[in-house]
């Protein structure tokens, strides 16, 4: 079961994906254009080129774990921008799942940064 908390690192790739992809085809991604181990626990987070679909990527220990979102209607609007990925917290991650603006949320904040 894949389990959010305020200090699990997730990682949005900014360009879209090949939705047909599967686990070994976003882990590759991960490798060459993240940059980044997806055996390190983090969620990585991938959209396709219409931004109907969204993939989530993260691995337990004994394995991985992909989970897609595909919505009936519209698209989500606001995909973070930047050069190749970006952080997000998991609020930030709901957010967007929900189709809002992650980079809208106005919280109190962590009070003392968490261990990654």
């Amino acid at each position: 079961m894949i389990q959010l908390s305020p200090g699990t690192r997730v990682l949005a790739a900014i360009e879209p994906v090949d939705m047909r992809k599967g686990i070994d085809g976003l882990v590759a991604v991960c490798h060459q254009k993240l940059e980044s181990d997806p055996m390190t626990g983090a969620v990585f987070v991938f959209t396709n080129r219409s931004r109907t679909h969204v993939r989530l990527l993260t691995y337990d220990g004994q394995g991985f774990w992909l989970c897609t979102k595909r919505l009936s209607s519209g698209k989500f609007p606001h995909w973070p921008r930047g050069t190749t990925s970006t952080p997000l917290t998991a609020e930030q991650l709901f957010i967007l799942l929900r189709g809002g603006d992650p980079s809208e949320i106005r919280t109190l904040g962590d009070w003392r940064r968490l261990g990654t």
